[in-house]
């Protein structure tokens, strides 16, 4: 039980801003009686400033990302900002490429005929606890189980959530590593033992967001085809939390899952620009201003016909100049991808140089030398992750080819600065991406269109130190990518 004896699995929000209707049920605040900030000022219950339930429901936006977003930025010690851009990130980022990934790409892959998945039906791993990759992810889920355990019994929702999404991101990160893809042919015992855990993982997964996401965790039931009235209570009382040890054993061998469905949709640029403009001032501005586009409307269609065709008396004239809008460059054209510093060492002909050998994912480590050795000490650039810049061209540095760019934030006079950092269980060689932007990158960045110049110009770390394009965080499977202390810092 928590706070005024409610018990954990209800999940409660501020009235004012879910509403009513089905999954939209006002609920009691526990202590979310600050009120957030909102893009262009305060948010106001009395002048109406902000987005409201009904608001929230004309968005088409599902209930469950508003009751994620809210619990995840919950105000604690001061007020929360709100902006729709934070909103597509954590809906882009954290539910559909990280948690929704992971679940879809585990139960697709289970669903597949034989001879390219299981048709369906899970397989058995009698040995799964010899398997090393298994187990030190088995490790890893007990303890997020047990911090969240204990965030909930006092009542730190929020901490409680976070645990639960770090075992997704876990779980990309076993499946990247396992490259279950190729043991399938290679070694199936083996890739049977991690599509049985990574099966468990996501009934997991279930259990710990159904007091967050309620529906959430009765579509992924679903998806397993498994009953929606399924006890997805999770405690040390009746020592559900050993089964973590074994995520394994969660689901029975021979279980036939239901039909896999992506769980979350992409929320793109242009939606969110058109809800930045729809919800913009207080709700009396937008009905007064909705009533004039109205009346606008209707004028301009009566114009449009009576309006005399002048086109078809005249003969069209040749030659004439076309306007050429240029064509926005778009970061998605970037190849930055996480990569290990396997070794660094001092420049031999340069003083302020480092040299590094980078594995980014490919068959051998690339040499990269950067300008880092004034900012950064030699022991803390090994064997650490970083941001990669990969599809620079190849340029010689005092001798040295370097190969491709390590990314770093300066601060305004350039005294300081600190390398672009990856979430920790990022998988190395993992492309890091930008909602909103799709695309594959160049192969090789060209020097004459000043692709690289133009983009870069728009990087930098924000006021919460997340690395970004514009307002679009550095995004990987595992999370968005940060920097230590320099908030809205340039990075280069």
């Amino acid at each position: 039980m928590g706070k005024d004896n409610v018990p954990f699995h209800t999940v409660m929000f501020p009235s004012t801003l879910l509403g009513t209707g089905e999954n939209w049920t006002m609920m009691k605040t526990i202590s979310v009686t600050e009120y957030l900030n909102y893009e262009a000022g305060k948010f106001s219950k009395s002048h109406g400033i902000g987005v409201f339930g009904n608001d929230a429901k004309v968005t088409n936006i599902p209930s469950e990302v508003w009751r994620y977003y809210l619990l995840m930025n919950r105000p604690e010690v001061s007020d929360t900002l709100f902006t729709w851009a934070d909103l597509q990130a954590k809906l882009n980022s954290e539910l559909l490429n990280n948690l929704g990934n992971f679940i879809n790409r585990v139960l697709s892959f289970v669903a597949k005929p034989a001879g390219a998945g299981y048709d369906s039906i899970i397989p058995d791993a009698p040995n799964a606890e010899s398997h090393t990759l298994t187990n030190a992810l088995a490790e890893k889920t007990n303890k997020w189980v047990e911090q969240y355990l204990e965030a909930m019994e006092k009542v730190k929702l929020k901490q409680g959530l976070k645990s639960a999404m770090a075992i997704s991101s876990d779980g990309n990160a076993y499946l990247q590593e396992s490259q279950f893809w190729r043991l399938y042919k290679e070694d199936p015992a083996a890739c049977a033992v991690v599509m049985k855990t990574s099966v468990g993982v996501v009934y997991l997964l279930a259990c710990l967001l159904e007091p967050f996401m309620p529906s959430f965790s009765r579509e992924v039931l679903r998806q397993l085809n498994m009953s929606p009235d399924e006890d997805l209570s999770f405690c040390d009382d009746k020592g559900e939390t050993a089964k973590a040890k074994r995520p394994w054993d969660f689901v029975s061998a021979g279980h036939k899952i239901g039909k896999p469905v992506p769980l979350f949709k992409e929320l793109k640029d242009e939606e969110v620009e058109a809800f930045r403009i729809k919800f913009a001032g207080s709700q009396a501005e937008r009905i007064s201003k909705a009533q004039a586009d109205a009346e606008a409307k209707k004028v301009a269609e009566k114009l449009k016909a009576t309006k005399l065709s002048e086109g078809s008396s005249k003969k069209k004239q040749s030659g004439g100049s076309k306007s050429k809008t240029a064509e926005d460059v778009s970061v998605a054209k970037l190849d930055i991808r996480v990569g290990l510093i396997r070794k660094a060492e001092k420049h031999p002909d340069a003083d302020s140089l480092y040299v590094e050998e980078i594995d980014v994912g490919e068959e051998a480590p690339r040499t990269v030398v950067s300008g880092l050795v004034k900012f950064i000490p030699l022991e803390e650039m090994q064997n650490r992750k970083v941001c990669v810049l990969c599809n620079l061209k190849p340029v010689a540095m005092r001798g040295i080819k370097s190969h491709a760019m390590v990314l770093a934030a300066s601060n305004e006079d350039h005294s300081k600065v600190e390398l672009v950092e990856p979430p920790e269980s990022a998988a190395v060689g993992e492309k890091v991406t930008f909602a909103g932007f799709s695309g594959e990158p160049e192969a090789s960045l060209n020097a004459k269109s000043k692709t690289w110049e133009k983009l870069s110009a728009d990087l930098h770390s924000n006021g919460e130190l997340v690395a970004c394009y514009k307002d679009v965080p550095f995004t990987t499977l595992a999370g968005v990518c940060k920097v230590k202390t320099i908030a809205n810092g340039d990075i280069r």
